[in-house]
């Protein structure tokens, strides 16, 4: 399935991604062309001032519920430290000492620091996105965000962000769908 071309994300005008490859990380640019379903995903131009979620979605007129947020986790056992992405809608946060944390096999788990997380992921801290993460690692996505519809993530990069249907996370490379993954924001 293709995306119309003339999609808007509230009040940001999209485009399909495979199109504007200027508007990704290169590791998402080349995850995308060649994915199954990256005919599917949107990308829409946005001031990188205004990437973080909070600030995004109240400029844009983009819903909380509608967004999802991928961290970056640093699991250790021992002197063994592993990474995970891990997918969860705006409105709520990761159990990342629980759930996540049991789900790695981890004594230890924790947001991997901003350095890691850029230079593991080679993509902007604040803009990166399941797609494209290295391929050895797993994509733990919330229930929630699977069955959200669309939903809006980043693009690797703090200049746009990317929209596609949340089942598509799914099917992500290493993806494992977790029931209560996260929690609701008090």
């Amino acid at each position: 399935m293709s995306v119309p071309p003339d999609l808007r994300l509230g009040r940001l005008d999209a485009a399909p991604a495979l199109d504007r490859p200027d508007l990704l990380a290169p590791a998402v640019s080349a995850f995308l062309s060649g994915w199954p379903r990256g005919g599917e995903v949107l990308v829409a131009e946005i001031d990188p001032e205004m990437a973080d979620t909070a600030a995004f979605c109240d400029r844009y007129g983009v819903g909380l519920d509608v967004s999802a947020n991928c961290v970056v986790i640093a699991a250790r056992r021992g002197e063994v430290t592993k990474y995970a992405g891990c997918v969860v809608l705006a409105t709520t946060r990761a159990d990342v000492n629980g759930v996540v944390r049991r789900h790695l096999d981890a004594r230890k788990a924790s947001f991997a620091p901003m350095d890691d997380a850029v230079a593991q992921t080679s993509m902007e801290y604040g803009g990166i996105t399941p797609l494209g993460l290295p391929s050895d690692w797993p994509v733990l996505v919330d229930s929630a965000v699977a069955g959200a519809g669309l939903v809006v993530v980043g693009s690797g990069v703090r200049r746009s962000k990317i929209a596609l249907p949340g089942d598509a996370l799914a099917e992500l490379p290493g993806a494992q769908v977790i029931e209560q993954l996260a929690r609701p924001v008090a």
